[in-house]
């Protein structure tokens, strides 16, 4: 799946990612800047993910990944773009391409966020709340394996 605008392009091809990128912009967010470097690698394996680059000089400024059953439910998460790149339509841009991706047709998607609500209403998603179970760092009612 690919898209451009202008001097842009989004693909989610996975061999164009750009770990040293993506790893120290996801820490620059208050949603992923305790995730360790093997838990980032480790979700972006497991998803599809999304990537925006200069057209001019092939560097990743945005990503985004999607966690699905690519059947019924999708979450969408980690978008960002960089600063120097916001306020030219990239995050709409990228929205709108995971929206129309073959391969998330006819999902229910869920997402998080503190500070976007605007951007994603705009493309149908309602403001809910939601349950929700932290990772445990152990879990301490679980027995002992044999």
């Amino acid at each position: 799946m690919s898209a451009r605008i202008d001097e842009y392009r989004i693909s989610s091809d996975p061999s164009l990612l750009q770990l040293e990128w993506i790893i120290p912009t996801l820490h620059s967010t208050y949603w992923a800047g305790v995730r360790s470097v093997e838990t980032i690698r480790k979700s972006i394996g497991g998803s599809l993910c999304y990537g925006v680059y200069s057209v001019q000089s092939s560097r990743q400024v945005g990503f985004a990944r999607v966690v699905t059953d690519g059947a019924t439910f999708a979450w969408l998460c980690d978008v960002v773009i960089d600063p120097g790149h916001r306020g030219k339509g990239l995050g709409k841009l990228l929205v709108s391409t995971i929206l129309a991706d073959e391969r998330l047709a006819g999902v229910t998607f869920l997402l998080g966020t503190r500070d976007a609500h605007g951007l994603y209403e705009r493309f149908g998603f309602v403001r809910n709340k939601t349950m929700r179970r932290a990772a445990a760092q152990s879990n301490p009612g679980r027995p002992e394996a044999p």
